[in-house]
């Protein structure tokens, strides 16, 4: 089973940016990005499909995160900028190794998930 393993957390300003990191052990078809505030639903953040890099957001971070990837490293980034308090959550990231129906949104879509690294964004 593919492992992965994410980095890049921490404690920002608002207004201030960081990087997300996401290293699998394996291939992946696709590579997503999720979050989960205290207390609420986990959300869909971003997914990118491996092969030919397409790229979807959730609408409430389209104009200020960008997903990207290194195919060689089996690697999945967030930038994230413009970030404000809402953006506190513990984030997570998810792959699929083989294709399902789901939505790209919808965690059942994903067999593997990673640890969570927690980002905190302060007023």
């Amino acid at each position: 089973q593919v492992q992965l393993v994410e980095s890049g957390g921490g404690s920002v300003q608002a207004g201030g940016s960081l990087r997300l990191a996401c290293v699998a052990s394996g291939y992946t078809l696709s590579m997503a990005w999720f979050r989960q505030a205290a207390g609420n639903e986990r959300e869909g953040v971003a997914v990118i499909r491996v092969a030919r890099g397409t790229t979807i957001y959730a609408d409430s971070v389209k104009d200020r995160f960008t997903i990207s990837q290194d195919r060689v490293e089996n690697a999945v980034y967030l930038q994230m900028n413009s970030l404000k308090p809402e953006d506190t959550a513990m984030y997570y990231c998810a792959a699929n190794t083989e294709p399902t129906a789901g939505a790209w949104s919808a965690s059942t879509s994903y067999n593997t998930w990673g640890q969570g690294t927690q980002v905190t964004v302060s007023s």
